[in-house]
C-alpha cells in the first residue's frame, strides 16, 4: 500500500517509494560530468529526481513510462523541492496500483456525463441535437470523452479534463447567452461540446500523458473537424451552412494565428467561443499553478513561465495577477534545471488496478 504521495513530500524527508517517469533526460554538468534528470509523477503531481553518479548506465536500466523503486533524498533548491536519488529499480506494472499513478477530475464523472445527455436535450435545433446525440450514441468515442484529459500540461491536465472543460465552457455560453441580444445558444453549446472533441485521439493517457502520432502530425483542431464533417455526413440533408459556422468555430477557437488557429475568429459565435475556451483554459491553469505550491511561503506564488507573472494569494488562497519581475537566474552547481513544484489535491477513492473502471461506466 502506497504511503507517501509527490504532494506531501518535504524537504530533507527520505523517501522511499514507486513512481511512474514522465520524463528522462541525460545531461552534461559544467565539470564535463553527465547527469539525470527524471520526471517522477503519481496521481497528486509531479517532482524531478537527480541522479548524480553513473548516470549512463542507470538511464539504460528503465525508460520513459516505467514504474520506479526510489530510493532518495529530498531537497530545496531555490524554492524548488527535488530529489536526489541514490538507488532505483524498476518495478513491473503488476506490481503496482495504477490508479495511484494517475491523476483525475475531483468531479463526479458519473455526474458530469448526466448533464453532457440533459445539455444536449435542451438543444431546439433538430441538426445540432442529432449531431450531438450521433456522438453520445458512440459507447467507444463516450468512453474516450469522459477519460482524456483536456492537454499535456496546461490545463485540465488529468483524467475527465476533456469533459469538465467542456461542460465549463457550455455553462459559461449559457451564462453569457442572456446579455447579449442575437447570440445562437444552440450552435454555441455545441461548439463547446465539439471545440476540442479531436482530443479523444490527439491525446495518449494509458499511462503519463502525452501525444498520440496522429495528434503530433495532424493536432486536435483538424482531427476534430475530421470528426464533427464525418458525423455530419451521416445525417441526410444537415444544412451546409451550419455545417460550415460550426467547422469554422472548432477551426477559430485558439484565436490567433500564433496560438495554433488555422483561422481567426470571424463570426460573433466563434469569437465568444474563443474567449470563454481562453477564460476556462487559464482560471483552471491558474488555479493548478497556486495548488502547486504547496504551503505558502509569503504573499506571492512562483513565477508562472507560461503567464509570465507572479500571483498573489490572498487569504481564501484565491488569484490576482501580479506583475512583480522575475527573479535573476541562479545557476545550479551541477547545472540542473530547478523541478516545478508539486500539484497539491485531494486523496480519492482508488481505482485499484484498472483506473478507467469508473470512467468506462455505462454510456447512457
Amino acid at each position: 500500500m502506497r504511503t507517501l504521495f509527490v504532494k506531501d513530500i518535504k524537504d530533507r524527508d527520505h523517501v522511499s517509494e514507486v513512481f511512474l517517469v514522465k520524463e528522462k533526460i541525460t545531461a552534461m554538468a559544467k565539470n564535463g560530468k553527465p547527469y539525470l534528470t527524471i520526471r517522477l509523477m503519481d496521481r497528486s503531481g509531479e517532482v524531478d529526481a537527480k541522479v548524480w553518479d553513473n548516470a549512463d548506465q542507470v538511464a539504460a536500466r528503465f525508460e520513459r513510462n516505467d514504474f520506479l523503486a526510489i530510493t532518495a533524498k529530498a531537497s530545496v533548491y531555490l524554492g524548488k523541492l527535488q530529489l536526489v536519488v541514490s538507488e532505483l529499480r524498476r518495478l513491473p506494472e503488476e506490481q503496482v496500483e495504477l490508479a495511484d499513478f494517475l491523476p483525475e477530475t475531483e468531479s463526479d464523472i458519473r455526474q458530469m456525463e448526466s448533464e453532457l445527455h440533459s445539455l444536449v436535450a435542451t438543444l431546439e435545433n433538430d441538426w445540432l441535437r442529432r449531431l450531438l446525440e450521433s456522438f453520445l450514441a458512440d459507447p467507444a468515442f463516450l468512453a474516450r470523452y469522459r477519460m482524456a484529459p483536456a492537454a499535456k500540461g496546461m490545463h485540465h491536465v488529468y483524467l475527465g479534463g476533456l469533459l469538465e472543460h467542456s461542460l465549463a465552457v457550455a455553462r459559461l455560453v449559457d451564462a453569457m447567452v442572456p446579455l447579449y441580444n442575437g447570440l445562437d445558444r444552440d450552435l454555441l453549446v455545441a461548439g463547446a461540446l465539439l471545440h476540442d472533441v479531436g482530443k479523444v485521439r490527439e491525446m495518449a493517457y494509458s499511462r503519463s500523458f502525452d501525444y498520440t502520432d496522429e495528434g503530433k502530425l495532424l493536432g486536435h483542431i483538424t482531427i476534430g473537424v475530421e470528426m464533427v464533417h464525418e458525423r455530419i455526413m451521416g445525417i441526410p440533408g444537415f444544412p451546409p451552412e451550419l455545417a460550415m459556422l460550426l467547422k469554422h468555430m472548432l477551426l477559430s477557437h485558439h484565436g490567433q494565428y500564433e496560438y495554433g488557429s488555422p483561422k481567426r475568429p470571424k463570426t460573433v459565435e466563434a469569437t465568444v467561443l474563443s474567449y470563454l475556451d481562453d477564460l476556462d483554459s487559464k482560471i483552471n491553469g491558474i488555479r493548478t499553478h497556486i495548488r502547486r505550491e504547496g504551503e505558502p511561503q509569503g504573499n506571492w506564488t512562483s513565477y508562472h513561465r507560461l503567464y509570465d507573472r507572479y500571483y498573489y494569494l490572498d487569504g481564501r488562497n484565491g488569484a490576482e495577477g501580479g506583475d512583480a519581475p522575475e527573479p535573476a537566474a541562479v545557476p545550479e552547481p551541477e547545472a540542473a534545471a530547478a523541478p516545478e513544484p508539486p500539484r497539491e489535491q485531494a486523496q480519492r477513492r482508488s481505482f485499484h488496478n484498472n483506473p478507467f473502471e469508473k470512467l468506462k461506466g455505462s454510456a447512457s
